[in-house]
């Protein structure tokens, strides 16, 4: 049991860390380099396709090298990372089989339209502002969308889990 927990809080690190690289490194780097405007990842409500050409025509070279390079290589590992512990977390907390099957659903879910947002995302800027269709654009926005929908699910439904885990403790109820 304790060297599932070590793993469970190395798998939470771990995506904590990459995270915070992403968040305080290249997604800055990455919105300034477009001139101020937000990289794909940071549009929870999707774009347009001109909102998407936009962002590429104002995307410098070294930016584009940026989302193309590390921005891409800790975007490979970050869904798996959170969508690991996300369904870990639900197994361990979830309140019956029924909840705790949706919900790790959920994450996998959520972890698997990231993967497709990255790829959507990755043939945008490999086609450019002039090669980006509008059925790309809403391809990558539609998984945006739904990415960014399953994670709030998930981490409010973690969030909650663990406030009445919390509040069934104080209780005194196991």
């Amino acid at each position: 049991m304790r060297a599932g927990n070590i793993l469970y809080g190395l798998v939470f690190l771990a995506g904590a860390g990459v995270y915070a690289a992403m968040l305080l490194w290249t997604l800055p780097a990455i919105t300034e380099a477009a001139g101020g405007l937000m990289p794909f990842d940071m549009r929870p409500f999707g774009y347009t396709h001109t909102e998407a050409v936009n962002f590429l025509a104002a995307l410098t070279p070294d930016g584009l090298a940026l989302y193309l390079g590390p921005q891409a290589w800790l975007d490979r590992a970050y869904p798996a990372l959170l969508g690991l512990f996300l369904a870990w977390s639900f197994l361990r907390l979830g309140p019956g089989t029924l909840p705790r099957v949706v919900l790790v659903v959920a994450a996998l879910a959520g972890a698997g339209f990231d993967y497709f947002e990255n790829a959507r995302v990755h043939a945008m800027l490999q086609a450019g502002p002039q090669g980006t269709t509008e059925t790309m654009a809403q391809a990558a926005s539609l998984a945006t969308v739904l990415k960014s929908g399953l994670v709030t699910f998930c981490l409010t439904a973690l969030l909650l889990l663990v406030l009445w885990r919390g509040w069934r403790r104080l209780r005194g109820v196991s």
